[in-house]
C-alpha cells in the first residue's frame, strides 16, 4: 500500500517538496508512515489517526463517566471502547485526508502543480482511498495483536522506521562522503 499512489497527484513533484523540507514535521509524519506521504499513497496517514484516536479514548476514560463505567465492566467495556476507538479513527482520517488534499490541490511546488486535475472528485477519490488506507492498517495491526505477534500497531510504526533506514544512511553516508566522517555527524 505504499507503493500505490493516489491517482491525481505528481509524485514527483511531490517527492522534490519532501526533498527539500528536511528532518521538519513532514519528515516525521513521513517517516512513521515508511515513506507513504512522500509518495502520497494510499497508506499516507498511516497510523496516525489510531493513535489520536486511542488517546481520545484513554482521555475519556478518565473524563467522561460514561467512559470510565465502560472501561470497568471487564472485557465488554473494553471491546466497546475499542469500537468507539474504531470509529473515532475512521472519523479522525476523513478530517485528516480532507484537509491534506486541499492543502495539495492547492499548492505548488518550483511552479509545479502537485496535483494534476483536482476537483470535487479527485477530492472524494482522495479521501476514500486515503480514509480505506488507515482502516486497513488499522485493522492490521489488530490482526497482529490478536495473533500474538505482538502489539500490531507498534509493529507497523517500527517496520515503517526500518523501511527508511536504507535510504536515510544513503542520505548521510552521500553528504558526508567528501568530508571526513565521524561518530559525532553520523549520529
Amino acid at each position: 500500500g505504499v507503493h500505490v499512489p493516489i491517482p491525481g497527484v505528481d509524485t514527483f513533484a511531490l517527492g522534490e517538496f519532501f526533498r527539500s523540507q528536511g528532518a521538519n514535521l513532514f519528515g516525521i509524519v513521513n517517516m512513521f508512515s515508511g515513506g507513504a506521504l512522500e509518495r502520497f499513497s494510499i497508506f499516507a496517514l498511516g497510523v496516525m489517526p489510531y493513535i489520536s484516536a486511542s488517546i481520545i479514548s484513554q482521555l475519556l476514560t478518565v473524563l467522561v463517566p460514561y467512559f470510565e463505567a465502560l472501561s470497568k465492566e471487564g472485557e465488554a467495556g473494553k471491546r466497546k471502547i475499542n469500537q468507539y476507538t474504531r470509529y473515532g479513527t475512521v472519523l479522525l482520517a476523513v478530517v485528516q485526508a480532507t484537509m491534506l488534499a486541499a492543502t495539495l490541490e492547492n499548492n505548488q511546488f518550483n511552479g509545479a502543480d502537485l496535483v494534476i486535475a483536482g476537483g470535487m472528485s479527485w477530492k472524494v477519490l482522495t479521501v476514500l482511498s486515503l480514509t480505506a488506507g488507515t482502516a486497513f492498517v488499522m485493522w492490521l495491526g489488530e490482526q497482529i495483536t490478536e495473533r500474538g505477534v505482538g502489539n500490531g500497531i507498534s509493529l507497523i510504526i517500527f517496520a515503517g522506521i526500518v523501511a527508511s533506514l536504507p535510504g536515510v544512511v544513503g542520505n548521510t553516508y552521500s553528504m558526508y562522503s567528501n568530508q571526513q566522517m565521524d561518530l559525532f555527524r553520523i549520529l
